[in-house]
């Protein structure tokens, strides 16, 4: 009450940010594309940790998911085709005090990026890495990915893809020093936010493969995918990823498992016959490169240009 002394405080933040400070533009991806759902839970992620957009950075590189940064009222990168990991890795370890995020397709990072995403992982930066994965070349009209399933009908394929897919999950735990590796799809909202959250919570390079929905060029996959409930599968552990028992009971089957076995995520990643939903893998303790580059953080303009005019002047003729 007023004029009463007391302990309890509540500390009002000097700026509160909605939803509509996160968004940007009207989205220009096909009706029921998959990117819908994940923009939205993105922009509900920034609001429930009031990231502000001034101190956010969303990087992409080439195809239909990586418009994602016109979308966002933040600072964005629309980089070359496969090139969202260095430029990101490069913001991160310079401004190690920014939010990073990656937005790429399983053909920017699969295929042509995917020596800088296997690097990537390695440097294990804190970076919040969103794959999201349709098995085609939407963008260029409907030819074949690194992830396209055997049989896929394209037009580069008229008569079936005829080579196995990478599987990105089990690519990402195979490389040294990865630290987080989770999958989730678009048409689980609730799943994919709580999997969103917990990525940007993990300080380290996280990795969350986000199975998608093409209603235009894999209409097919698509119903496939959500309506044989008998292949999915929820990870379920009190160190992986939690959601309410709601949508727990919307999977049909459950599975303990430890995001610190290294060596059953692995097995588990696969098993291409079961779809599995969670936290493959967790090291909270995996170095991070991006804490080495931040040696001159605090530092004026003034004294950056001395310390540049000084070195300059060593080398002088």
């Amino acid at each position: 009450m007023y004029g009463l002394k007391t302990d309890l405080a509540c500390e009002v933040p000097s700026k509160y940010y909605s939803l509509e400070d996160y968004g940007k533009g009207v989205a220009r991806w096909c009706p029921g594309c998959g990117d819908h759902a994940v923009l939205t839970n993105t922009q509900k992620l920034l609001r429930e940790k009031q990231l502000d957009p001034a101190k956010t950075v969303f990087v992409s590189g080439i195809g239909c998911s990586s418009r994602f940064p016109h979308y966002m009222n933040t600072y964005g990168f629309h980089g070359l085709h496969g090139r969202a990991f260095p430029v990101a890795c490069g913001v991160k370890f310079r401004r190690p005090d920014l939010n990073v995020f990656v937005i790429t397709g399983d053909g920017d990072c699969c295929s042509i990026g995917a020596g800088a995403w296997i690097h990537a992982i390695r440097y294990n930066m804190d970076i919040t890495v969103m794959l999201l994965d349709n098995q085609i070349y939407g963008m260029t009209k409907k030819q074949i990915s690194p992830t396209s399933k055997l049989g896929t009908i394209s037009n580069t394929t008229p008569d079936g893809s005829v080579i196995p897919p990478i599987n990105p999950v089990e690519t990402t735990l195979g490389v040294a020093n990865a630290s987080f590796v989770a999958q989730t799809a678009d048409w689980n909202p609730a799943h994919m936010y709580e999997t969103i959250k917990a990525g940007f919570e993990h300080k380290g390079f996280s990795f969350i493969h986000i199975i998608q929905r093409c209603p235009v060029f894999q209409a097919g996959l698509a119903q496939e995918m959500t309506s044989n409930k008998d292949a999915m599968c929820y990870l379920d552990h009190e160190n992986g990823i939690q959601v309410s028992e709601e949508v727990a009971r919307t999977f049909s089957h459950k599975l303990n498992h430890d995001p610190s076995d290294l060596k059953n995520a692995r097995t588990l990643a696969m098993d291409t016959d079961t779809v599995y939903m969670g936290l493959f893998y967790r090291d909270i303790n995996a170095p991070r490169y991006d804490e080495f580059g931040a040696s001159n953080m605090g530092f004026t303009v003034e004294e950056k240009e001395a310390v540049l005019r000084a070195e300059f002047d060593r080398y002088a003729i």
